[in-house]
């Protein structure tokens, strides 16, 4: 069976649409802590529902031209792309029916998409939606058997351009490919408790604060934390938020920068919690921020961070500001563009730093 995955080249899969720019209006409503405080604008994406729909705005990223770009699920248009003041600048996508992971790689002259569809695939797109490759079902290349579930989540790009999805709906690996869809390995060992175990592998980043040593941060969303491996998968450390049930990773500048889409009273069990009846907060969630140290520094929307003989205490949200943060992009004048899930049909959030 050949080990590298089906690419495909030159296939337009999307209509383009313009819209004209939305008009939010500004509030003074102001929330988070120490120095990472935020001005919430949370008209900032509204647009015509009737022209430009969402129904769960899952991720955005800033390509180098400073444009926003945004994933979701609804196939009139998956992706919407943004200027920082809320105008909107292009919509495509019409078959990404679980648009879910958006990241951008820049290989030295041009800015590339990935896709996580969480029906089962991972796409490589230019900025006009051209498809270029095509990551199917696990067991075209023999990572998987045919029964195993693949509804991935999530990619990073690493250095050298490898490419490594989090199956954070499926089976919990991380797989990892060559930067031309060669398959190389698994990465952790399924789902389970223990360190290189995943409960909802969820969102991966590359992390490049030590320049001379990148790693991996893996979410572990239903046991609330992240999860640090080499870049060829060996676990080194867990990042624990209790409380936070966080999404992927984002680092801007030191910082660490996560959506977390609910909180919980209660403490984690052996189980899938992100689908447990017994949570109590589920209509809930903000935003957490970590520094270089992984010392949680600011919860926009949710209690100030609280440290007792070091251990981090339980946080939850605060302010009824957001339903599910699902992700945070941060713009060069580190303000914060909030996705957020089973959101009423919301669009994205903008927090102006103060």
């Amino acid at each position: 069976m050949s080990k590298t995955a089906k690419a495909t080249a030159g296939i337009l899969v999307v209509p383009h649409f313009y819209i004209n720019p939305s008009k939010p209006k500004l509030t003074e409503t102001v929330i988070g802590h120490g120095d990472f405080r935020y001005k919430v604008h949370k008209e900032w994406g509204n647009l015509d529902p009737s022209k430009t729909p969402v129904n769960n705005c899952h991720e955005m990223v800033m390509d180098s031209k400073n444009r926003l770009i945004m994933v979701g699920d609804d196939t009139h248009n998956n992706v919407l792309v943004y200027d920082k003041s809320g105008k909107l600048l292009d919509s495509w996508g019409i078959r990404y029916k679980g648009g879910h992971g958006l990241s951008l790689w820049n290989d030295g002259e041009e800015d590339f998409l990935f896709i996580c569809d969480t029906d089962g695939s991972m796409a490589k797109t230019n900025l006009d939606g051209r498809e270029l490759m095509l990551l199917g079902h696990p067991s075209e290349y023999g990572a998987y058997k045919k029964e195993d579930p693949f509804k991935p989540t999530e990619t990073a790009i690493g250095p050298n351009g490898d490419i490594y999805i989090a199956d954070g709906y499926g089976s919990q690996y991380i797989l990892q490919f060559t930067k031309d869809g060669e398959f190389i390995r698994k990465i952790g060992n399924g789902r389970g408790t223990d360190k290189d175990q995943f409960q909802t592998a969820h969102g991966i980043c590359i992390d490049y604060r030590n320049k001379h040593s990148p790693t991996l941060l893996i979410t572990s969303r239903a046991s609330n934390s992240f999860k640090r491996f080499t870049l060829d998968g060996n676990y080194l450390e867990e990042i624990n938020l209790p409380g936070a049930f966080v999404c992927r990773p984002v680092i801007h500048h030191q910082n660490l920068y996560a959506g977390v889409c609910w909180s919980s009273k209660i403490d984690f069990i052996e189980g899938n919690m992100d689908t447990h009846p017994t949570r109590t907060n589920p209509n809930s969630g903000f935003v957490t921020i970590l520094d270089i140290n992984n010392k949680v520094v600011s919860n926009p929307g949710g209690t100030a961070p609280n440290y007792n003989n070091g251990k981090l205490q339980r946080m939850m949200q605060q302010e009824p500001v957001f339903y599910h943060c699902h992700d945070v992009c941060i713009d060069n004048d580190d303000n914060l563009y909030v996705c957020q899930w089973n959101a009423n049909n919301a669009y994205p959030i903008k927090l102006e730093r103060v």
